[in-house]
């Protein structure tokens, strides 16, 4: 090999170098780190990619809903054989930050950003024959929304000595929202080892409850994008307060309702009395008064047909005279 000339011997080995290298693998870049932006807000995805762009390079941008696998993935644009096909839903808000991103820059713009934009998004770049790698770069993206007002509800006893539960839920913000109970108004606050509440859940649990429980409490919810609030009255009720005022009601109406026996009763004697009585003149004749000297026996029949005396009734009466001397 030393007797060859030197021009022979470079052009060999360039030669052997360049059967035995392999084609150029595409490789994708693109952020470690989750992204996020604020709704309503333009966002960039960053994507770059490394190799020969030839006559077969294609690009594709794609969406993949949170918690669904890769295969489920939505085309939102894509860069073939020099055109650009914006597709989907977001066609008309996804753009390239260059275009035709022939230059190493595969970069997607996605204007007004809304809370369905949040998932993961797929740079594909293909450019055959170099498939030594997949060309696939996977981004996160959260869209910040800030809390929603929350809404405010109570269950349990709300008397005395009982245990209530105050509840707070908003139905939006991103990240979630973190939340806070306050006991507003001049009465005093409560203990603190009557009151616990959960800031994930948004849950505050009172127990042994007592008249200064009463009151309005209010709820904030809050995340990095702002905060929102609502608010609910407590009422805590005495029992025996309960108790005295029902035995008051029951006499009260006792006495009303003696009171209208007391009434009746009198108004009826007061009638009574305004009442003609009955009398009689002394030129009044009456049916059944007797004469006097006269005395009044019962008249007996015989029944005819079974032997059987019959007693008149007392209508039917007979008079007999006395035998009394007649002075003349």
């Amino acid at each position: 090999m030393a007797w060859l000339p030197g021009c022979f011997l470079c052009r060999f080995l360039l030669g052997w170098v360049g059967l035995s290298a392999p084609a150029l693998a595409v490789e994708v870049k693109v952020p470690s780190e989750p992204l996020s932006a604020p709704v309503g807000k333009t966002v960039e995805l960053t994507c770059s990619y490394s190799t020969s762009v030839g006559d077969n390079f294609a690009l594709e941008w794609s969406f993949v809903q949170p918690g669904k696998p890769v295969s489920t993935s939505q085309p939102i644009l894509y860069f073939t054989n020099g055109q650009l096909y914006p597709t989907g839903s977001k066609a008309k808000r996804a753009s390239l930050l260059q275009n035709p991103p022939t230059g190493g820059v595969a970069t997607l713009k996605l204007t007004d950003v809304r809370p369905s934009d949040a998932g993961t998004y797929l740079c594909h770049v293909n450019n055959p024959p170099d498939f030594y790698t997949n060309g696939l770069g996977l981004i996160n993206l959260t869209v910040l929304v800030p809390p929603s007002r929350p809404s405010c509800s109570q269950s349990g006893q709300t008397s005395m000595g009982g245990s209530a539960a105050l509840k707070c839920s908003s139905s939006t913000g991103a990240p979630k929202p973190v939340y806070n109970w306050i006991h507003l108004g001049a009465s005093p606050t409560p203990s603190p080892g009557s009151m616990v509440q959960d800031e994930v859940s948004g849950q505050l649990i009172l127990t042994n409850l007592s008249l200064a429980s009463s009151g309005t409490y209010r709820c904030v919810a809050t995340n990095q994008m702002g905060s929102a609030s609502c608010e609910l009255t407590l009422s805590v009720t005495d029992p025996s307060k309960g108790r005295v005022a029902g035995t008051v009601i029951g006499v009260l109406l006792g006495v009303l309702f003696l009171s209208v026996a007391v009434f009746c009763l009198i108004r009826f004697q007061k009638e009574r009395r305004k009442r003609p009585k009955e009398t009689f003149g002394g030129s009044d004749l009456r049916e059944d008064a007797v004469a006097p000297g006269v005395s009044e026996q019962p008249l007996e029949s015989e029944d005819s047909s079974n032997g059987l005396l019959e007693r008149p009734s007392s209508a039917s009466t007979v008079t007999t005279k006395s035998k009394l001397p007649m002075v003349v």
